[in-house]
């Protein structure tokens, strides 16, 4: 809006709140975007625009009621663009999906444990890539910015190119840094750029912009972006650039308990339906005897009659198909607390996941047990670390917590195309 040509009550209560303001200006840049876009259906889009000029305007100088026109209008104006512009998948993307389900399968034969972490490893991105840091903020030392002088690696057009485009971050505020490497094949290297916004969850964002001769384009017009992010604590997210029918991609890994999810992401373009494949676990889970204690140093060793309870309850986990069980775990009695605390053992804390509730039967006494883990992390060495968590019904005694471990092998690898399914941890 040209704030000088204001003609109206609404126009000067724009142009006298910084916010509203900038809510303008993003709806200019998106509904310009989108008229590029969607050329079939500008006419359409022209008229959707003027009947909502018309609502907004019936707010006046009411700045809640401008805002919350403002920010619905923007929010259907991103999901227009991101129909018009969402990459779809073509039929090479379709082979680069089925070859992986084969490699992982062959692999799987003679690894089931790693065949994905082989596979992906083998399809690595072999292209050269150089990196450099964000210059430390004066204010924060947790945040640094784009930098100023031209860091080592870096070639003079590359440089001139990158300051050409007002290069920001892939989060509002955090610590990044740069990766440049050939995203798209064309002999140019692409821009990743790589920013720690910590916070609860730890999370990690990545945006990419693509060398478009003399500039570096965004692939995604929003201000605040990403192509994929990270949860650190608690969801179990990776990710691995990787090749396949000379494309690169974004291999993006989504975790939980006895699954991994890889979704290709078209690294350079706005991805809404992704190819992916799921490759599921079976888990041989076993309680050790030598438990350690809260120190997490020195342990002790379970009685032989608990150790044989706990290890007959985390057999059954492979056959249990519901987290909240449609029948009471243990016996509810005449009387105490009521139903609800016979069924569940209760919600588990953000950062971990309850993979089920189950019964658990030490001598005369029932248990309620909820076995959970860290999004189904795993590793070479302990495999599948878990806990088996047990409380008694009606009882203010606290809960007791045990060690379970358990090996993994793949039972099956499939392939699908739709949206990605995160775990927010």
């Amino acid at each position: 809006m040209d704030c000088t040509k204001a003609a109206n009550a609404v126009e000067n209560t724009v142009c006298a709140n910084k916010s509203l303001y900038d809510l303008d200006a993003q709806m200019g840049v998106v509904y310009r975007d989108l008229l590029k876009a969607s050329a079939p259906a500008q006419a359409e889009l022209k008229r959707t625009q003027r009947l909502w000029l018309k609502v907004r305007n019936e707010c006046a100088e009411n700045v809640s009621c401008l805002s919350q026109h403002y920010r619905e209008r923007l929010q259907a104006l991103h999901a227009q663009w991101q129909a018009a512009v969402a990459y779809q998948p073509d039929d090479l993307d379709k082979q680069a999906l089925d070859d992986l389900q084969k490699r992982i399968q062959a692999a799987s034969r003679d690894d089931p444990e790693f065949a994905l972490d082989r596979v992906l490893a083998a399809l690595a991105v072999k292209t050269p890539a150089g990196g450099f840091h964000g210059d430390p903020s004066a204010e924060d030392s947790l945040i640094t910015h784009f930098p100023t002088a031209q860091p080592e690696g870096v070639g003079a057009d590359e440089w001139r190119a990158l300051t050409a485009s007002r290069i920001n971050d892939a989060a509002e505020t955090g610590l990044t840094s740069y990766t440049l490497q050939d995203l798209d094949g064309d002999g140019q290297r692409d821009l990743i750029v790589n920013t720690y916004a910590g916070g609860t969850g730890l999370f990690t964002y990545v945006e990419t912009w693509r060398r478009d001769g003399e500039r570096f384009v965004k692939r995604s017009v929003e201000s605040e972006s990403s192509l994929f992010y990270t949860n650190d604590r608690g969801a179990n997210q990776s990710v691995d650039w990787i090749s396949l029918r000379g494309k690169t991609y974004a291999a993006y890994r989504n975790s939980e308990y006895g699954a991994d999810r890889v979704y290709l992401l078209n690294p350079l373009k706005i991805n809404v339906q992704v190819p992916a494949v799921t490759v599921r676990y079976r888990y041989d889970l076993d309680v050790p005897v030598l438990q350690h204690k809260d120190d997490g140093n020195s342990t002790f060793e379970l009685e032989p009659d608990l150790h044989r309870a706990l290890n007959l309850a985390v057999t059954k986990v492979n056959e249990t198909a519901a987290i909240l069980s449609k029948e009471p775990l243990c016996p509810v009695p005449a009387t105490g607390a009521g139903d609800n605390d016979y069924y569940s053992f209760g919600p588990a804390h953000y950062s971990i996941e309850k993979v089920v509730d189950l019964a658990v039967f030490i001598g005369n006494d029932c248990y309620i047990g909820a076995l959970v883990d860290w999004f189904g992390s795993y590793s070479e060495k302990n495999g599948l670390f878990a806990q088996l968590a047990l409380r008694k019904p009606d009882s203010e005694d606290g809960s007791r917590t045990y060690e379970v471990y358990g090996r993994r092998h793949i039972t099956e690898v499939s392939t699908s195309m739709g949206k990605i399914e995160l775990n927010e941890g």
